[in-house]
């Protein structure tokens, strides 16, 4: 080894100590006593003691429902969800044999009604005509510095989006419009091609980039773009079409929309406030949350000799919830929602949709033990928290089982997530320059102690 190189290992050994320095100064005393909260009355999360979000704005998108008012008293309820008053329920029933409806979803979201046939296949006409991606921007941009995380990556292709825009800073409704449109027609192929080239790059797969078809749904161009033969089923699609449909908006809490109006509300451009959203979807405490629960579910098929024997799966749901198994953080992971007590209407439509796909890849096993550990894990966490609030299961308790039986690989399950709600952060984004103008802007209570400025020769 040269003179040259050990210097270079005794400068990087000094940068590491000197950061562990730095680190632990960080640390010190920097832990803000939870009593505070209490004493202040601060809505930590932005929620009262109960969980419940705390109200921060008006929406007309989207209603999320999981109790009903009986004598000035809430009482938990089965859960309900509207897209513009539209039960989502009755959308999902409502295509009457019409294999696909997210493109319609996507209209009544953003401009509050359902559209008739005519007006579908004007909007359909826009969308195809707004999905392509350049070759030049294939090459350039998605195939440049591939990452292993899809979000990352499509993050950085959306802000570079920016620079091919002519007005990207003009956030006039008609302009805003178009540009979100062209975002939601686009994010299918940055999230795929984006796949492709982190596989090829990466992994020394073969690329593959195929163009979507017109004609084809969201759902259909997605399969046919991710698989190698293009091929899929018409059940298949149809699964997927339902999961796009029930994660295209949640109400205007959630953080990632809620940034979509936080973002919004500073004046930016849509190209920034899109990519913060989907900073905020990447965290596994929002969009990652269905990977959580496929991770854990390869965790409990490993540990559980008989998966359809209830006592040894709730013994092993016990040690979850203990922190003696999986990942030691005490959640069964799919399982508790904010708004939703008695059920979650997405996680009722797709888990119907996941037992039909399920028979049709002979995975029933799996299912069965899905269903099993749902009909358990309400009650034990119930007992294992002491509460009295219902515990019901979430729509990414079997969104990521849909997946998986999709052959849609985990790398985009939370992109998948960010593909459907696209509409719904461009409804909010639209509805927050319509109606706002003011910047939101909470306040937070300083806890902290002024001090006198010390000259640096008296310091120690």
């Amino acid at each position: 080894m040269s003179e040259e190189e050990k210097m270079s290992l005794e400068d990087l050994g000094e940068l590491r100590q000197d950061m562990e320095r730095l680190e632990a100064e960080l640390l010190k005393g920097r832990r803000i006593n939870p009593n505070l909260y209490v004493e202040y009355d601060v809505k930590r999360g932005l929620r009262d003691s109960a969980g419940k979000g705390v109200l921060t704005g008006l929406t007309e998108i989207s209603d999320v429902s999981g109790y009903e008012l009986v004598g000035g008293r809430q009482i938990p309820a089965e859960g309900s969800l509207y897209y513009q008053g539209v039960n989502v329920r009755e959308i999902v029933a409502g295509l009457n044999g019409r294999r696909f409806g997210f493109e319609e979803t996507v209209y009544l979201l953003l401009f509050g009604r359902m559209p008739n046939q005519e007006e579908l296949e004007s909007f359909l006409n826009v969308l195809f005509a707004m999905q392509e991606l350049s070759g030049r921007f294939v090459r350039d941009v998605v195939m440049k510095a591939s990452s292993a995380n899809i979000m990352n990556a499509m993050q950085r292709c959306i802000l570079t989006l920016y620079t091919y825009d002519a007005d990207a800073e003009d956030i006039s409704v008609g302009n805003v419009l178009r540009q979100c449109l062209e975002l939601i027609a686009k994010l299918p192929l940055l999230a795929v091609y984006s796949y492709h080239s982190y596989r090829h790059f990466r992994k020394d797969d073969t690329l593959l980039i195929r163009n979507p078809q017109k004609g084809l749904s969201f759902a259909e161009n997605i399969l046919l773009m991710l698989r190698p033969d293009g091929k899929y089923t018409e059940l298949e699609a149809k699964v997927l079409d339902i999961a796009l449909i029930l994660h295209a908006e949640h109400g205007g809490g959630n953080n990632s929309t809620f940034t979509t109006h936080v973002v919004t509300s500073s004046g930016t451009d849509t190209y920034s406030s899109v990519a913060a959203s989907i900073g905020s979807l990447k965290g596994p405490r929002h969009g990652g949350a269905n990977l959580k629960v496929e991770n854990m579910f390869a965790d409990i098929k490993a540990h559980v000799s008989d998966w359809a024997d209830e006592e040894e799966v709730a013994a092993y749901l016990k040690k979850i919830l203990s922190k003696e198994a999986f990942d030691g953080s005490g959640l069964i992971y799919g399982m508790g929602h904010a708004v939703y007590t008695l059920s979650d209407p997405r996680e009722v439509i797709l888990k119907k949709f996941a037992q039909a796909l399920a028979e049709e890849k002979g995975r029933q096993a799996e299912f069965a033990l899905y269903e099993l550990t749902e009909s358990l894990a309400g009650r034990l966490v119930m007992e294992h928290r002491k509460l009295f609030k219902n515990v019901c299961a979430n729509v990414d308790f079997y969104s990521g089982f849909v997946y998986s039986m999709l052959g849609i690989p985990q790398e985009l399950f939370t992109p998948m997530f960010a593909i459907a709600r696209m509409p719904g952060w461009s409804a909010h984004r639209l509805e927050e320059l319509l109606n706002a103008g003011k910047i939101i802007r909470p306040a937070y209570k300083y806890v902290g102690t002024h001090t006198d400025f010390v000259p640096m020769e008296e310091r120690d």
